[in-house]
């Protein structure tokens, strides 16, 4: 960012972000931890617990760090989606008038 001041529409799409990512890692550790479905006892839901427990921390973790970095949760998010090699094929293909 030019500034370190966001404005509200830059801090609410910050926040979606941070959000996002906690929410895909809290996902993860959710379907991991479904291994309680497979055979339910004590000790599986002892062990889904504690993976849903960490991967609660973890993606609380990351996403405070990455909303405060200096580029923010949607240059993170931004950064992670874009592919090279699309963006030159459609970049060509925009170039391209026939």
């Amino acid at each position: 960012m030019k500034n370190d001041k966001r404005n509200i529409f830059e801090n609410s799409a910050e926040l979606i972000g941070g959000l996002q990512i906690f929410v895909s890692i809290f996902l993860i550790g959710a379907a991991i931890s479904a291994i309680y479905f497979l055979k339910p006892n004590n000790f599986t839901l002892v062990i889904a617990i504690v993976i849903l427990l960490l991967a609660t921390v973890i993606g609380i973790k990351l996403a405070s760090k990455i909303y405060r970095s200096k580029e923010g949760a949607i240059h993170f998010i931004y950064k992670t989606d874009s592919n090279p090699e699309i963006d030159k094929f459609l970049n060509k293909e925009k170039d391209d008038h026939r």
